[in-house]
């Protein structure tokens, strides 16, 4: 993406197995980097990142990362699986940049962020020195001018000609950022080279979910293999399902709710395993759905459902419950339901005949006292 919108990026390619690496390095070489594509910061203290110097080097450890899972610290203890490389050319770097473009909600648009410390470790940055992270805020209806790009160019340090060209390429990705609704494009680096070259050696981009049926070119970079399962499988239903790492299965409609959910669950010492959000219009398949991937989480011993019965009836989502656990009945954990607006009797009744293991309640308070001790 940054190459098609003019801003330069080492020579390289995507390889799925080692022959494959191996020629990228054969063609590119003599020396190349060979990085684990996956989605996660901090590659390369983890290992994920090698500098090697031979066709036959980058061949092996394109062997030891193709199929391994890699551990970095924004992944979890879990890791994430490492499905493909990036092989690229080796760069004498002089520089190490940083700049990035976000959404900011604090100021109703978006940021353009720059710093001379690029590199390893920009959140480090930002927190201990934060005078030396450049902060331009972009007026959503003017755009990004020509002279803000310039100012953030010559803060960076560089000498003039590297100005017009780092300028120059700070609007190429605010009109990337733009055209294609992301929420956050990252180079770090943005590297000077000894022979004086200014290229991105490395990149994040971040899309905005609720944009991306307006780019339908971008789903052919979509790897779920990188996603939690119960997530990848929760979005094939339209359910807003976010896995935690508590043991509290919480289920309700409503991200306000959902949110005054966790913070019960959370304030008796308890702990949510999930963000699940069934929604307003979700019918009794739908909450079957939602209840198994609750569920399917080995970490859930207990289960919260907090239902306010509007627009969903809360008849619809007991049957959905109960048609859940028939058919997971191996999985079937202690429940607390809160239920209460339409249908609230209907739906109380009918978790009180199916033989459940199940605590009714009727308010907060009530709710979190029997999670705790469920």
């Amino acid at each position: 993406m940054l190459a098609e919108n003019g801003i330069p990026v080492p020579q390289g390619g995507y390889a799925l197995t080692a022959e494959e690496a191996a020629e990228l390095a054969d063609r590119i070489g003599p020396s190349v980097v060979v990085k684990a594509q996956v989605h996660a910061g901090g590659r390369g203290k983890a290992g994920g990142i090698k500098l090697v110097s031979s066709v036959d080097e980058a061949r092996l450890v394109a062997k030891e990362l193709i199929g391994s899972t890699l551990v970095t610290h924004q992944t979890g203890p879990e890791g994430v699986p490492v499905r493909g490389l990036l092989v690229e050319e080796a760069l004498d770097v002089e520089r190490e940049l940083y700049l990035g473009l976000v959404v900011d909600a604090a100021v109703g648009g978006v940021v353009v962020m720059a710093s001379e410390s690029g590199g390893l470790d920009i959140e480090e940055v930002a927190d201990q020195t934060p005078e030396k992270i450049i902060r331009v805020g972009v007026d959503p209806g003017l755009g990004l001018m020509d002279y803000q790009a310039r100012m953030i160019a010559y803060r960076l340090g560089l000498d003039a000609q590297q100005i017009r060209l780092a300028a120059e390429y700070i609007g190429h990705l605010y009109r990337m950022f733009i055209d294609n609704d992301c929420s956050l494009v990252e180079i770090n680096p943005l590297v000077v080279t000894k022979d004086l070259r200014l290229l991105a050696a490395d990149a994040k981009v971040n899309f905005d979910d609720d944009a991306l049926f307006k780019h339908p070119h971008l789903s052919e970079l979509h790897d779920s293999e990188q996603e939690e399962p119960l997530e990848v499988r929760a979005g094939k239903f339209g359910i807003s399902y976010v896995k935690l790492n508590g043991d509290v299965g919480c289920m309700v409609n409503g991200a306000g709710l959902a949110m005054a959910t966790m913070d019960v669950t959370d304030a008796v010492g308890a702990s949510p395993a999930n963000f699940l959000d069934v929604g307003g219009g979700a019918d009794e398949e739908k909450v079957k759905e939602a209840m198994k991937i609750l569920l399917s989480d080995p970490k859930v011993t207990r289960v919260l459902i907090n239902i306010f019965g509007g627009i969903l009836r809360c008849d619809i989502v007991a049957r959905g419950l109960i048609q859940a656990a028939k058919e997971m009945p191996h999985a079937v954990r202690p429940m607390v339901v809160r239920m209460l607006g339409t249908n609230s009797e209907e739906g109380r009744k009918l978790l009180e005949d199916s033989g459940l293991d199940v605590v009714q309640v009727t308010t907060f308070a009530e709710a979190a006292e029997a999670i705790k001790v469920a």
